[in-house]
């Protein structure tokens, strides 16, 4: 075999390996939270019902739960114990976002940022 073909095949599959830790490392249920409750959150900006320092402070919160995940990613593989983890994290956010939207403060009613 010869040395560019020995390279091309070891690039090859370099990339199918990588495609296969990304794949193993996924997700989907996580992110798509993330969308929604960081969508929940500019809409509660957006509406008033949000405060901008309570819209700074569950946005860091989704920061953290971003670089939780993209830690728990980090090795290849989530673990059971990392997906809880995350999950508990989303939930808490969860009722976090609930709680601000509805705790009649808001930007309209003269609270302080």
């Amino acid at each position: 075999m010869s040395t560019f073909r020995q390279v091309s095949v070891a690039a090859l599959l370099s990339v199918l390996a990588a495609g296969a830790f990304a794949q193993a490392a996924s997700t989907p249920k996580v992110d798509k939270r993330q969308e929604r409750q960081e969508a929940r959150i500019q809409q509660g900006a957006a509406s008033g019902s949000l405060t901008a320092r309570e819209q700074k402070r569950l946005n860091a919160q989704q920061g953290r739960i971003d670089k939780a995940e993209d830690m728990a990613k980090a090795d290849g593989t989530v673990t059971k114990k990392e997906r809880a983890g995350l999950h508990h994290m989303e939930n808490k956010a969860n009722r976090n976002i609930r709680r601000q939207k509805h705790d009649r403060q808001g930007a309209a009613s003269g609270a302080k940022p």
